[in-house]
């Protein structure tokens, strides 16, 4: 049974390269991605995410029988009879789904289809998308019926970026199928790779709206906790002193304030209220979390700067320096990282400001958000924030990267020394 299924993955990226080499372990398996140098990256047996375990990834492709290869040329995919799309789902510059990555993937994959064919989406939607938008494009490209002559899943990723320990395998997995065989279908087939073992959901829907509910209720709860760290800040009190005491409490959840980002957390609630929206109901808390969110890197920026002109520091031309500037600590990943807010708000009141981060890829920094990354941090600068808990900024010695006992540092990861700072989230 296992050599009949041939399984071709659609985006290459944090969610599809893991799942690739995962399955490729017991099936045939096609990694397809329509960038051609990520492609040759990975057939060269390098990897920019740094997601993959290099030696595991040689071995997997490398393998008879099953095994994985790579492929940026579609006419590869025909051979497959099981299709996973874990291409990106962002927002635009509205904050509304932007299906433009979907659509493609699923018009692509229309062009190739066959009857009895499986296509299964793990990119994060709202509920009722994996049917009412791609399904129809499925349709017409390749003029076969839904649930007659293909069939579709939804298993929502759960990859945690950077994280190795609770990695793919480790993680339960939710599942589902279009029609009952479907679902028993799509679950051994996961169920095959995932140790954590599976969930699963008794519709589509169910599992995309698990996806979506999943890190809205985190965004609400760091929503909460964002808004207490303004409000204590007016009081003059330390946000993390108070949540250690409410922590004594068993039933305390202890929620840190910070910068919201990343490819999940920061997204996922818009789709959410979009469908919500789109059926006539206003939600209230989701997108209210999503605005308290939003404006923290806003905060820190005018905190900076109100502290510098506390200390009697020119602000106009003076130099600053941010550390790190991906949306979460020791990985590379700079989607949707919130440090650009921080950088724009005092870039806008006239500093100098240099950000270095060795962990980001800096051609992808100045892509996507027209930061040109310092090479190394060399000089000594009027203000310092610490955006990013890399560990290898826990090791700096931060009185060499002070022009004088008047530097302002803000810890926005209240990890450094309190005696070392002037302020922290």
């Amino acid at each position: 049974m296992n050599n009949q299924k041939k399984i071709a993955i659609i985006g290459l990226g944090y969610v599809g390269l893991p799942l690739a080499i995962e399955f490729a372990k017991k099936y045939e398996v096609t990694g397809f991605d329509i960038n051609k140098e990520r492609v040759e990256e990975l057939q060269n047996g390098e990897d920019r995410t740094k997601e993959a375990d290099l030696v595991t990834l040689k071995s997997v492709v490398t393998n008879e029988g099953v095994g994985l290869s790579f492929s940026s040329v579609v006419d590869d995919l025909k051979k497959s009879n099981i299709y996973i799309v874990t291409v990106p789902t962002p927002i635009d510059q509205f904050k509304a789904p932007d299906l433009a990555p979907l659509l493609k993937a699923s018009q692509m994959l229309g062009e190739v289809i066959k009857k009895g064919d499986i296509i299964i989406y793990e990119s994060t939607v709202y509920p009722g998308c994996t049917e009412e938008d791609c399904v129809p494009v499925l349709e017409k490209y390749s003029e076969l019926k839904y649930n007659e002559d293909f069939f579709c899943g939804y298993s929502p990723e759960r990859i945690n970026p950077g994280d190795k320990v609770n990695t793919l395998t480790k993680i339960k997995k939710v599942t589902s199928g279009s029609t009952p065989e479907i679902a028993d279908i799509v679950d051994q087939l996961y169920s095959s790779i995932i140790v954590a073992g599976t969930h699963k959901a008794p519709s589509l829907k169910v599992a995309e709206a698990s996806k979506a509910i999943e890190n809205a209720q985190r965004d609400v709860n760091i929503s909460f906790v964002n808004e207490l760290a303004l409000i204590f800040d007016r009081i003059g009190i330390d946000t993390t002193d108070v949540i250690e005491a409410a922590g004594t409490k068993w039933n305390f959840l202890k929620y840190k304030p910070g910068l919201v980002g990343g490819h999940c957390i920061g997204v996922d609630p818009y789709y959410l209220a979009h469908k919500a929206e789109s059926l006539g109901y206003h939600p209230q808390v989701i997108l209210s979390g999503r605005r308290v969110n939003d404006n923290m890197g806003m905060f820190v920026a005018n905190k900076v700067i109100k502290l510098m002109i506390h200390k009697g520091h020119k602000i106009q031309g003076a130099n600053a320096l941010i550390l790190g500037v991906t949306f979460k600590e020791d990985c590379p990943d700079i989607r949707n990282s919130r440090v650009i807010d921080i950088y724009s708000e005092l870039k806008q009141f006239g500093l100098n400001v240099d950000v270095y981060d060795p962990h980001a890829d800096a051609h992808e920094v100045k892509e996507e958000y027209d930061i040109t990354l310092v090479n190394n941090i060399d000089k000594q600068y009027d203000s310092i924030v610490l955006a990013v808990s890399h560990k290898e900024f826990l090791a700096l010695d931060f009185k060499r990267l002070k022009n004088g006992n008047n530097t302002v540092i803000f810890d926005t990861k209240s990890c450094l020394d309190r005696d070392l700072i002037d302020a922290r989230l």
